[in-house]
């Protein structure tokens, strides 16, 4: 996985340099694209690419932005998790590793932001794909938990123009993630109850478990707050 992520940023600023090349081919498009990357806070270390188009028409208002993100994240109790998704044993070290993939389209109005004239409000939707690995040394239990969810977000933004095609960006804002399926090993959890293969709590009178127990042990991506230092290239 962890070499995935860098082939699919460079495949996404590949495809839009390629589709760039093609658009300016045409007769009379006047479409432009800038290339960025930032990283920072993102309920955890994020790192972002994205690309982003204008002048689709003049009566176009937004700047539409195509973007993907790799955040490292604490996927949450490691004891919890197992007697949830695995069973009550309690032998082992535990060490735990989260991280959530996500891709992102932002709809981008252009206005001044406390006095900064190129500042941007954005919003749109998002896609997260998340996954939390618990390994328990000297206990024999390695497994992931993960989950599909769409989300919406909002920020602002601040450009500061360094060189003729060199802006630096800040940024902040907030995503929200719908809370989704937990899957991990052969059990999974849904907002529904819905569950396949649910445990049985044997501190609490063998009753299994129900989706609130999973959501509560694993951090899945709900309310994703960042600040974001970055740069942006102009075509």
């Amino acid at each position: 996985m962890k070499g995935r992520i860098p082939a699919a940023i460079i495949v996404l600023i590949i495809s839009c340099f390629s589709y760039e090349s093609l658009s300016q081919e045409g007769a009379g498009s006047q479409i432009k694209f800038s290339e960025g990357v930032s990283a920072g806070y993102n309920h955890g270390l994020g790192i972002k690419a994205n690309v982003t188009a204008s002048h689709f028409a003049p009566e176009f208002p937004f700047l539409l932005r195509l973007g993907i993100g790799y955040t490292f994240l604490n996927p949450g109790d490691a004891l919890d998790s197992r007697r949830i998704f695995i069973n009550n044993n309690t032998n082992g070290t535990p060490e735990k590793k989260g991280r959530s993939l996500d891709l992102r389209l932002d709809f981008m109005i252009s206005k001044p932001v406390f006095g900064i004239d190129d500042s941007y409000f954005t919003f749109g939707p998002r896609f997260s794909t998340f996954k939390g690995n618990f390994l328990y040394v000297g206990g024999n239990e390695d497994f992931d938990v993960t989950s599909h969810q769409w989300g919406i977000g909002a920020g602002l933004e601040n450009h500061f123009k360094m060189t003729q095609k060199l802006c630096l960006v800040i940024g902040y804002g907030l995503d929200f993630y719908i809370p989704s399926t937990l899957t991990g090993h052969d059990t999974s959890y849904s907002p529904d109850n819905d569950n396949v293969n649910p445990r049985t709590d044997n501190q609490n009178n063998n009753v299994y478990f129900i989706y609130k127990n999973a959501n509560r042990a694993i951090r899945q991506p709900v309310f994703m707050p960042f600040v974001m230092l970055g740069v942006v290239i102009n075509q």
